[in-house]
Order: structure tokens, then sequence, then C-alpha cells
């Protein structure tokens, strides 16, 4: 059952299980659990007092495993969409005594095994014992390589360290004693030991207190399938219900909005009576509950979970256009090296807020081109450099007609396919004594006169990754001495992000040259981990006789001491540009153009993941190499470790003159 009604304007529905203990009879767990309102069951498949060492065996050797249920019982069906495997917590694999960590490495294998064989989509894996785990990850690791579909979920406390009860006042102190407890660390060493295996997840317990805001927001980066939520976690409210704190509410919204199950575990500890019972979510269309017998034990705590999710926002237009690109890598484009499709223009035209901030500039460059006393008889040039099928067109001769100002405007475009539809889109809006069309590149182009004003929109994800600054150097000549190029600056942004399935994606190419590509890519699940910084900038027009579209820099991110040790999967870039004046448009977070969607930010993935220790400082190198017939990025990080330099030469990725 989704937590409350499935409604067309939510991302996905979230389902909410429950942890079981071990019982024989599985039909009848599995019975009265879904009847009483919960998705799937986490259950162990083995009798927890069994150990391999202690079973008598057959006179051939063999003997029978004591499962909860065969694959007779419950059909594949049943286990692969309502089981949850829990694989006994009494394994130990790094324990001293070598009886008990052999029956662990038996008994994990042979658990998985049986899961395997009854089609689950996942197992639960116990805890480490201690942040010494390494045979433990091994078994999981030698696991991993058999198995085909099957998720494993590593169980981890979110747990609250020391240092961040406190206003890190000792904060190195507390660092050099090593008392503190960062389960995100016991997490990154295991999957770090297992080599960032794609179907090793994890499952993080929610206790009654949290850590800090920034150690909670790394875990939106990793692969966090289940948040298992106990329930003496939750508060009493005023009339004895079931309720959770501010900072537990606002942790399960976020992890609601990353498709993360809720699993519901523990006894009713709250005094709720069941007569009369008033349901939370009774305006959600649940008629689960409808004609039941009786009432779970659990069910308030269900339902108060059910609550929060339907308290969810609705998704904007925007996000529901962006869901199916979310976390999706793309190469960027090569608008030079290619001709775009007639999809990809129609794409880019839907976003009426881009065109609208570019009618505003070019209005506010009108007024100030042409005073009101000339605008009867002054005729501005106005150039559309790469006009494609037009939007930039009706943009600019939209802002004539609201400041009253006389327009000539060129459009220039080298693809000849979109040359066709801007023939016909000027017969059709009758602007043919207004609008000349040019079929070329803006860089070979001799321009019958000068311009007034200089339009553009060539900027990429990065401000530069599509070539404006070489673009609009080539078309500089066209422009008056005074004149206005719209947009007159742009500046892109970095800063290092987690980001376990983006990581996952490039990896499973196996090759050095998806290491070394830059992609498009609609973040989702990603943990940003220090703001944004800037990068590189170009202004236009730019007479510099010295001027140079190279570029390199270096850059020092701070991640927050409260979130405590990080991993950094590569860089998120994003760009910011102004038109003209105050009209801006961009993509870095603190600033974005709302509801915006012509970009996704880019992402430059490292090689090897880069573990930052807490309050180790990210040392970071940019450059922008440019050559006779290609542009290219390099990148690498020297602090805390140093990495190799991304794309020598641009070996693996450039975008072609």
């Amino acid at each position: 059952m989704p937590l409350g009604q499935r409604l067309g304007d939510k991302s996905d529905s979230r389902y909410c299980g429950v942890e079981t203990e071990f019982d024989y009879d599985m039909p009848q767990v599995l019975t009265l659990n879904l009847s009483g309102g919960f998705d799937f069951v986490m259950a162990p498949l083995i009798d927890p007092s069994y150990r391999p060492s202690s079973v008598k065996k057959e006179a051939n050797g063999s003997s029978v495993l004591p499962v909860a249920a065969s694959d007779l019982i419950l059909g594949p069906s049943q286990w692969s969409s309502h089981v949850v495997g829990k694989i006994s917590s009494w394994i130990d694999l790094d324990s001293e005594d070598e009886e008990l960590r052999l029956d662990s490495e038996i008994t994990l294998k042979q658990e998985i095994a049986w899961a395997s064989h009854l089609s689950l989509q996942a197992c639960l894996l116990p805890p480490p014992r201690s942040a010494s785990c390494g045979n433990y990850a091994r078994c999981v690791n030698q696991i991993l390589q058999g198995i085909n579909n099957m998720q494993l979920w590593l169980r981890v406390p979110l747990e609250k360290s020391e240092l961040m009860d406190d206003d890190s006042v000792n904060a190195n102190n507390d660092l050099q004693s090593g008392r503190l407890f960062d389960a995100w660390e016991l997490w990154n060493s295991f999957r770090l030991l297992c080599e960032h295996h794609t179907q090793l997840c994890v499952a993080v317990d929610v206790l009654s207190t949290l850590p800090s805001v920034n150690s909670l927001a790394r875990w939106f980066g990793e692969p966090v399938r289940a948040a298992i939520i106990h329930t003496n976690s939750f508060l009493t409210n005023a009339r004895g219900y079931p309720c959770l704190s501010k900072r537990h509410q606002k942790l399960i919204m976020g992890l609601f909005n990353h498709s993360v199950q809720i699993v519901i575990s523990g006894s009713l500890v709250h005094n709720v009576p069941q007569e009369g019972y008033e349901d939370l979510s009774s305006n959600s269309h649940d008629n689960h509950i409808e004609d039941m017998p009786g009432r779970h034990l659990l069910r308030p705590y269900l339902d108060y979970v059910a609550y929060l999710y339907q308290r969810i926002d609705p998704l904007p237009e925007q996000e529901r256009f962006e869901l199916g690109y979310r976390d999706f890598l793309q190469s960027p484009l090569q608008p030079l090296m290619d001709n775009l499709e007639a999809q990809t223009y129609e794409t880019f035209e839907k976003d009426t807020v881009k065109y609208n901030q570019y009618q505003r500039a070019i209005c506010k460059a009108l007024l100030d081109r042409v005073p009101d006393e000339e605008a009867l008889t002054t005729r501005t040039v106005l150039m559309v450099v790469g006009a494609g099928r037009g939007p930039l067109v009706r943009a600019s001769l939209q802002a004539a007609e609201e400041t009253g100002r006389k327009l000539k405007v060129y459009a220039v475009e080298k693809n000849p396919n979109a040359v066709v539809t801007l023939h016909s889109l000027i017969k059709l809006e009758g602007w043919e004594v207004m609008v000349t069309i040019v079929s070329s590149d803006m860089r070979c182009w001799d321009a019958p006169e000068k311009a007034d004003i200089l339009v553009s929109e060539l900027l990429g994800s990065f401000g530069d990754n599509e070539l404006s600054p070489e673009c609009l150097d080539g078309a500089q000549r066209f422009l008056k001495p005074d004149g206005i190029s719209i947009p007159s600056s742009y500046t892109s942004f970095i800063q290092p992000v987690t980001a376990a399935k983006l990581y996952n994606d490039v990896k499973s190419h196996r090759d050095l040259a998806h290491y070394e590509t830059a992609y498009v890519v609609k973040l989702h699940r990603v943990a940003r981990l220090a703001p944004s910084q800037p990068l590189f900038s170009f202004k236009h027009p730019e007479y510099s006789v010295k001027k140079s579209n190279q570029r390199y820099k270096k850059l020092r991110f701070e991640i927050p001491l409260d979130t405590g040790s990080a991993m950094v999967h590569g860089f998120a870039g994003y760009f910011d540009a102004t038109l003209y004046k105050d009209v801006h448009l961009g993509i870095e977070p603190s600033m974005a153009t709302p509801n915006m969607f012509s970009w996704f930010p880019i992402f430059f993935p490292l090689r090897t993941p880069l573990h930052v220790p807490m309050g180790s400082p990210i040392e970071v190198h940019f450059w922008r190499c440019c050559a006779a017939t290609k542009v290219w990025y390099e990148w690498c990080v020297t602090s805390p470790s140093p990495s190799s330099v991304h794309n020598s030469n641009g070996r693996s990725y450039w975008v072609g003159l």
C-alpha cells in the first residue's frame, strides 16, 4: 500500500514495511502485516538459534536449514514483492572466537544463497560489530560477485557523536583522541572494502537522537534504500498519539523526496486506544483498513508516517518535467560540431522563463540605446548570432514593440535545417521587412553593417563549455565600438559532491575515457558538501589586447566541521550570467533563476573517490585549455590527497571548434 493515495503530482509512491521476528509460519506473518496496512516485512529467513557447528548432519553429511518457509508455501512473486530478508543478527565475521567466526561465515553464505533462491529483491545485513570489519566485508564482497539482481543493505545506525553535541570547542582534541563515533565512517570503510559495488546499499537506523544537519546531509548522496524508524524514537503528542520531533520530520521528508522506503521497527510503546482511534491519513482514500477484524498494533506509527508523506508539497511543473532526467548522465552538446535536432530545439524553446529574461534585457538595452525623443527616427541594428529556430528573434521583436523602438534584426544561424524553419517562421509572422536571415557560421560571416546589440544563447551548463567565448570573440567584430553584448558576462562555479549513483554509473563503463568526461545531469541523489565557488569568468565585448580564453584556478573548499568525514565522487558545475545590467540568469543553487529548465548542472567525476577526513580542506585545480581545433578541461585534487590530472591534453573529452 502506498503511503496515502498515489497522486499524479507525486514523483513516486513511497512504501512502508515492518521489521518482524523469526516465525516458521511466514504466510501468517505476511497476512497479519499486509492486512494491517504494511507493504512488506523485513523478516529473518532462518531460525536465529541455528549454528552450523552444532547441527547434527545426516548419514550422507547433509543437513536441512531451519528456514521460515519454503518456496512451495509462498510463491516467488510473494517473496519478491513482500519480503526483505533479514540476515541473522548474531553473526560476527571479525570475532576473535574462531568457531563463531566460521559459523558466521557459513551462515551468511547459506542465508544469502537461500534468499537468492527465493528471488528476494534485497537482504538486510547486520551492522559491523566494530570499525575493523575486514573479514565481514571480504565475505560480502565475495557474495556480491556471485549474485545477479539482489541488493544487500548494510544496516547502519544514525548515531550522534560527542563532537556534534558540542559547539566543536575542543574539536581537534576530540578528533585526535579517537573518541568520536561516526556511522558514516563505518559505511564508508565497508563500501571501500567492497570496491563500491553497485548492489551494496545501506539501510539507516533512525534513532531517538540524530547527528547534525550537515552530517545527515551526507546520506542523500549515498545509496540509501531504507530508513528503519524505531518506535521508541517517536514522541507523544498532547492527545497521546505518536509523533516525531521537527528534526525527525525534516529527515523523513527528505528521505521521501529521495524515494527511500520506510520501515517501522519495535513494539508498541504508546498507549493508543484501539477503540475510536483517529486515522491521521483518513483523507487518503486508503481502504485497506475497512472491515478489518482488528487493527495492527503498529498501525498508529504507520498512519503518522503516511500523514507526513501526504504533507509533501506537489511537485511543480518544472520538477515533473525533469523527473525522467534525475541522475541520468548525458554528454554535453557539441553545437559547433553537430547540428541540433528539432526535438532538442523544441525542448529548449519551452523554457519561457529564459526568453522572458532575454526580453527584459533587450528592453533595457533598447531604452538605454535610444532615448524617447529619438524612438521614431532611430533604427537599432540587432544581431542574433546562433538564432536556432527563432525564439530570440521573437523576444527581440517583442522587446522592440514593448519599448516602442524601431529594430532591424539579423538572424545568423549555421544549421541549414534550422534555417529552413527560420524562413517559415519569418514568413508566417510577417517579419520579412524587419528580419534578415543569414545562413552562415558567425565566425565566417562578413556583416554588411555594424550592430548596436549582439544577442546570443551560446551558454552551456558550465557557462563557457559550449564555446560561447570563442564564438562571441569571433562575432565581436560585428559590434560598434560602444555596442552591447547580451549576455555581457558569465561565470562558472563548482562544488564538491557525494554522488554514489553517478560514480557507479561512470564506473560501469570500465574505461578511462568515461572518468575523464564531463556530464550534464539533473542532480538528485547527491550531497552538496560545501558552498559552490566561482571558477572562470568571461565578459563581452572584450577588447583587451592580451585576452585569452585559457583559464586556470585553484580553489579551496572547507567542509563544515559538524559534517564529519565525507566522500567526494566529483564536482558539480554551474553558471551564472549577467545578460544586461541587473538582468541575470543562471543555475548556481544559491541564486538560480526560478523555474528555468534549459540547463542542468555539469558533473566532473573523479577516477578515485576522495575520502576527506573531518576538518581537512579540499584543494582542487581546474584548467580551461585551448588549441587550434578544440577546447577542453583538465582537473585534479591536491589535498587532502593528490589525484591524477584528469583528461590530460583533452585525451578523453573536448569540445570541437
